[in-house]
């Protein structure tokens, strides 16, 4: 191909987010059963994550990115949950990472120069908040980092780094100093070359495969600009555990909309060999496009609530916003394994078999580490403390 011609085909590509996220859809699908099958990094989807300049995507323009919004984002999610949930959680949690970056280190003359870095040359940032000995509670952590100068160092026994061994940064969250409660934190940006990682635990699970979320050793050194200036209290609460929810329930969302879609092009198949007789599974397809749409506004209505808090400091620190968050990703973990479940049932054995074009064990597997990423006990938990203090919003539009 020539050069001319490819200019020429670069300017005729559709380059609405839309489009770019489903190209590489179209490269996810192809290879995800056997990224599923493996339990291998889904290095094609991600490579044209990269050609299309989607790990950027929410870097602000003035650093070199395009400035997305979380729906934007979200929408993305929900494109690539459709073809490979494991591509689609990977861009998610890339982008979680990302958020923490364009909220919370704008003031940091390395943090914003990393951010430009990552949008030149389209970065993949993991996250190490989980540590042998404190569960799946990332608002607490046993190591803590040591300065010692202009230097940093940290080791943590991190039970889960997804996609560790691929990123080329890694987030850390650590105490903020050998003397600090569990609670009083920092989280430290590694950048590849600054750190080890020693493989303590294999990710062999039901679901998710793909996204290798070994357990590490880690042990790191670097500059300590590096060091997050603002306490990770202050970035879980205002941007992460937001973004966590509402970008974890559109890859969700993806994998759900899939199962829907596959089912319906069951039902519509049985109806033409039927001679006109309604399919019997299609009393239940309605049933699920009905779950599916209430779990689409759930997820629309918490990323306009979010939006909305991030022009009032005050509110997106509130009870009232962290138990709406919270609840969006409970009503989503569990109504995707509702309407999955539908979806097989309406497949019957063609839904139960592998390598049909009705498939839904990966979907279903899938689904369910749904309500095990921040457990769904956890978040009641934390919820039912807060409702404690606080009244429940029952207004209709408030």
């Amino acid at each position: 191909m020539s050069a001319a011609v490819l200019v020429a085909d670069l300017k005729s590509a559709d380059m609405t987010l839309a489009a770019r996220a489903g190209r590489v859809a179209k490269v996810a699908a192809e290879f995800a059963d056997a990224v599923d099958r493996d339990a291998r990094f889904p290095q094609e989807a991600v490579a044209v994550m990269r050609e299309e300049r989607l790990l950027g995507i929410q870097v602000p323009a003035s650093h070199g990115g395009e400035g997305a919004s979380l729906s934007e984002i979200a929408e993305v999610c929900s494109i690539l949950g459709q073809a490979c949930s494991a591509s689609a959680m990977v861009f998610a949690m890339h982008q979680i990472k990302v958020s923490s970056l364009v909220e919370h280190g704008t003031d940091s003359a390395w943090h914003s120069g990393f951010m430009h870095e990552l949008a030149a040359r389209q970065l993949l940032v993991a996250s190490a908040t989980t540590e042998g000995g404190i569960g799946g509670n990332m608002r607490n952590s046993i190591c803590a980092i040591e300065i010692d100068g202009e230097t940093c160092r940290l080791t943590k026994d991190a039970t889960v780094i997804s996609y560790g061994a691929h990123a080329d940064a890694i987030m850390v969250t650590s105490r903020a100093h050998e003397t600090a409660a569990p609670g009083d934190q920092v989280m430290t940006v590694f950048r590849k070359g600054q750190y080890t990682l020693q493989k303590t635990v294999d990710w062999d699970t039901l679901g998710m495969r793909g996204t290798c979320s070994d357990g590490f050793l880690f042990k790191g050194e670097a500059p300590a600009e590096q060091v997050f200036p603002k306490p990770f209290a202050e970035i879980a609460a205002q941007s992460m555990l937001a973004t966590s929810h509402l970008l974890w329930s559109a890859v969700w969302f993806g994998i759900a909309a899939d199962a829907v879609l596959r089912a319906q092009a069951f039902v519509r198949a049985a109806a033409r060999k039927s001679n006109g007789a309604t399919p019997p599974g299609a009393a239940r397809l309605a049933e699920a496009s009905n779950m599916l749409q209430m779990l689409k506004a759930n997820i629309q209505s918490g990323l306009k609530l979010y939006e909305a808090a991030k022009r009032d400091a005050d509110q997106l620190s509130s009870m009232a916003f962290s138990i709406a968050m919270n609840n969006v990703k409970l009503s989503s973990s569990e109504t995707i394994l509702t309407i999955i479940n539908q979806a097989m049932i309406i497949c019957g054995i063609m839904g139960y078999k592998n390598g049909t074009p009705y498939s839904l064990g990966r979907h279903l597997r899938d689904a369910h580490s749904a309500q095990l990423m921040i457990s769904n006990d956890r978040i009641l938990g934390n919820t039912s403390t807060m409702l404690l203090i606080q009244k429940p919003d029952t207004s209709l539009f408030g």
